[in-house]
């Protein structure tokens, strides 16, 4: 097929010897596989801010450090080169993200870098090596969902410990091969640490999980591995090693709030009794 515009650069560089079908259209992107001398690989091409219709932006971002001080203010401002920083740390999100989770043991396509605004990386593939198939497309038994549902909350146990939760996870964004899931689409991964959403992004994430395993084994609706794996993230007590159980029990220990409206009471009692004190003995 006729090369799409942003992907002739990579062809003239040498970078892609041949685009050969478009795979997908999505909200952000609109992905192609290519042949980069004897390996077939996807082209992901990102689209522009104003074409792009994933919601939300600035609140998936939220918690991003940007190094270059001059890059963050023109950000902030919304300049045309502020503009261009964001798409720039938006695309680069991903990478990051991709290498990052590789290292700590999720399955994800192996990326191969971004040449302005097009990130290729590996096609994950089927038997056959055509293009795998999305969760959303993939039936199985109930031992299958419990295998393949537990394999998925160690992977995002394991993105957690990295510091990221995917903020946009379903089935529409896992592709299943013959080993498993792949875990795909992250740029607009969550830093865990420093974005006020996480945890209700976290949640969000394994609900849709849950939801879809629950489908061919209703069991795991009932499960609660959002609430064990956020309790251990902020204890500090979430390792590699980690064994969930996918249960939890909520504090039963809730606050006596007329027990404490009252300590208020004393307190501001006490201290207007004490700035009456200090005026009687100002006179």
């Amino acid at each position: 097929m006729k090369a799409p515009k942003r992907i002739q650069p990579l062809i003239d560089d040498g970078i892609v010897d041949e685009v050969l079908y478009r795979l997908m259209s999505g909200k952000e992107a609109d992905v192609f596989v290519v042949r980069c001398n004897s390996e077939i690989r996807c082209a992901k091409v990102y689209k522009e801010a104003a074409k792009r219709s994933f919601k939300k932006a600035a609140q998936y971002q939220e918690g991003r450090k940007v190094r270059n001080s001059r890059r963050a203010r023109a950000m902030e401002k919304g300049s045309k080169f502020g503009r261009r920083q964001q798409e720039e740390v938006w695309q680069n999100a991903e990478v990051d993200a991709l290498y990052r989770l590789a290292a700590a043991g999720v399955r994800v396509p192996q990326p191969y870098g971004c040449f302005d605004g097009v990130l290729l990386m590996e096609l994950v593939a089927d038997e056959d090596g055509d293009a795998a198939p999305r969760l959303g497309e993939v039936t199985m038994s109930a031992d299958q969902a419990r295998e393949d549902h537990a394999l998925m909350m160690h992977y995002i146990m394991l993105m957690l410990i990295a510091g990221l939760i995917h903020g946009d996870l379903s089935e529409f964004n896992v592709l299943v091969d013959e080993y498993g899931p792949v875990i795909i689409d992250l740029p607009q991964a969550v830093n865990a640490a420093a974005n006020n959403n996480a945890r209700a992004m976290l949640c969000r994430d394994i609900d849709n999980m849950n939801r879809y395993y629950g489908l061919f084994a209703p069991d795991l609706l009932n499960t609660r591995y959002a609430d064990e794996m956020w309790a251990l993230y902020e204890e500090g007590e979430l390792t590699p090693e980690t064994q969930l159980s996918g249960t939890f029990e909520d504090d039963d220990n809730l606050a006596d709030v007329d027990s404490v409206m009252e300590e208020i009471k004393a307190v501001l009692a006490e201290e207007q009794a004490r700035q009456e004190r200090l005026r009687d003995e100002a006179l």
